[in-house]
């Protein structure tokens, strides 16, 4: 197996906030070559080389968890440093989601790094989309660097729609291709629909490729 290419030791900060696989994306990170700080400390965002928001749940209750830490998260986004969302953490990185008015709750508002909505599968077929998925890289961005054509594993009923047709990076099909990475225009703010710890040697290229990104900042 390759070892990632990085000269020193990457530190990531995992965003605790009460919502995500923490241990699962702690390993993978690891694996990838990374010293993964768990926390909720803004100043350890600062102090890092990258912050990973993973998420399992509902929009709403993620930005009400995330809520205390959107200024440092916002903050470390527009220094052009790297934030790295994961499946409901990605979602986090757009404007609003339809999750929130569907389930009654009213509109909540995201961190709107990667300007769009999240949106509910309209397909004939089972939601939540569950399972292994094939990715078609749409444009070059590092995060992506040798997983095209590759297979990812989802678990989601909301897929992102952004503004912007160049923020979406590779897509997936499940009745209709919907954005499986997405990035804002800097390049430096990203996420996964999918899970990438969840993901074997697919997933574990993904979370090289983001050490690697580090690395180079």
């Amino acid at each position: 197996m390759d070892e990632s290419p990085t000269d020193r030791e990457v530190s990531v900060a995992l965003v605790d906030y009460g919502l995500g696989n923490l241990r699962s994306a702690t390993r993978g990170l690891e694996r990838a070559g990374a010293s993964v700080e768990i926390t909720d400390d803004p100043a350890a965002f600062a102090a890092a080389d990258g912050v990973v928001l993973p998420g399992v749940g509902a929009f709403r209750e993620g930005m009400e968890n995330a809520g205390p830490l959107r200024e440092a998260l916002t903050d470390h986004a527009e220094a052009g440093r790297p934030l790295f969302g994961i499946c409901l953490g990605m979602q986090m990185l757009l404007t609003t989601s339809e999750e929130a008015d569907h389930e009654g709750e009213g509109e909540v508002t995201g961190l709107d790094l990667v300007p769009g909505t999240n949106v509910r599968f309209d397909v004939d077929r089972k939601v939540p989309h569950m399972g292994w998925n094939e990715l078609d890289v749409s444009r070059d961005h590092p995060i992506v660097e040798g997983v095209d054509g590759e297979h990812a594993y989802f678990v989601h009923s909301y897929y992102a729609a952004p503004d912007d047709a160049d923020a979406v990076v590779a897509t997936a099909d499940y009745g209709v291709d919907f954005p499986a990475v997405v990035a804002n225009e800097a390049g430096n703010v990203f996420g996964t629909q999918f899970h990438p710890e969840k993901s074997g040697e697919t997933g574990l290229k993904i979370l090289r490729n983001f050490v690697d990104y580090c690395a180079e900042q």
